[in-house]
């Protein structure tokens, strides 16, 4: 049963990763170490979780126990909004580096396709709380992320909450030198992304999966967590598998890499275990037949910018 997807020409991506958004500074050090013990090999990072120096940490120590190598290990980190300033580029991603304590990231991506004011801040609001755009043009962003390539700073770029259109400006770059290997996109059984993922698979673009699981960290009693969900309840029990085990399978078997978040040693093992099963063509029709396209992440501070990507019909 394959367990990796091939990356453009080169590289192999794990098809389950561990996903390292909202885990706390405090605890994602050991979380870390233990997915590399359990079997874990690819991380997704990003410079706006503010958490990449814990991370750093706990793959070196592993590293120094000769538990693995850096080679054996697939790192994945995201260019953020406020760094699309063509200078800035390679900036951002030599922090990660310094952060992460590596000399290069397997993946880098441009986390949203919005540029947002350069500064401190992370999220520049005006007095209506919605974001201040920084007028980059996501092409030049792009001949960036490409310059890193050709500096050996990350062996492969692509980006994150595109949509066709954006991913199709990208594609039809007059020059383009390397495009996108990835397309990371919010995606459930309530999400099911079925044209985005078709179209990025069609392109050669390979898709990984955030928030597989939805967000059982936050559900509000009106929003039916998918973990609750009685057919994907059903499905879980005719396997003896867990409904988040499911979830992670229904994505591995669309060919979508996925990066379940936690920093329960107990789930990280569990969330690991879904490559001896199969579902069946019903199973995952059932599973598709639950979309309603509802969204997570909508980043809604920054619809009114001209590249709030959630517009498109995908």
């Amino acid at each position: 049963m394959a367990t990796s997807v091939r990356l453009g020409t080169a590289a192999k991506v794990p098809l389950l990763g561990l996903g390292t958004w909202k885990s706390p500074p405090g605890k994602v050090e050991a979380a870390v170490m233990a997915a590399i013990d359990t079997g874990y090999r690819h991380f997704d990072c990003a410079y706006v979780y503010q958490n990449e120096k814990e991370i750093g940490e706990g793959i070196q120590k592993k590293i120094k126990e000769g538990v693995v190598k850096r080679d054996d290990l697939f790192i994945v980190s995201k260019l953020w909004c406020t760094f699309h300033d063509k200078p800035l580029v390679k900036e951002a991603c030599q922090k990660t580096l310094t952060d992460l304590k590596l000399d290069y990231l397997d993946l880098y991506l441009i986390h949203w396709p919005l540029g947002l004011k350069a500064g401190e801040e992370l999220l520049p609001t005006d007095d209506k709380g919605m974001s201040i755009s920084s007028n980059t043009d996501i092409l030049q962003t792009w001949e960036a992320m490409e310059d890193l390539v050709d500096a050996g700073l990350v062996k492969a770029i692509g980006i994150s909450n595109f949509n066709h259109e954006q991913i199709e400006r990208i594609l039809n770059k007059p020059g383009l030198k390397y495009k996108p290997a990835n397309n990371q996109i919010e995606s459930h059984p309530y999400l099911s992304q079925e044209k985005l993922i078709n179209y990025c698979q069609s392109k050669g673009i390979t898709v990984t999966a955030y928030c597989p699981l939805g967000r059982p960290d936050r559900d509000k009693p009106e929003n039916r967590s998918l973990l609750d969900d009685p057919k994907i309840k059903e499905i879980a029990a005719k396997h003896n598998k867990t409904p988040a085990q499911v979830l992670l399978r229904f994505q591995i078997q669309r060919n979508v890499i996925v990066i379940p978040k936690s920093v329960t040693p107990q789930r990280i093992v569990e969330n690991f275990k879904v490559f001896d099963f199969e579902l069946t063509k019903e199973e995952m029709a059932t599973l598709l037949s639950l979309n309603r396209n509802w969204r997570i992440c909508e980043m809604n501070m920054c619809k009114n910018h001209k590249e709030y990507p959630f517009n498109a019909e995908y």
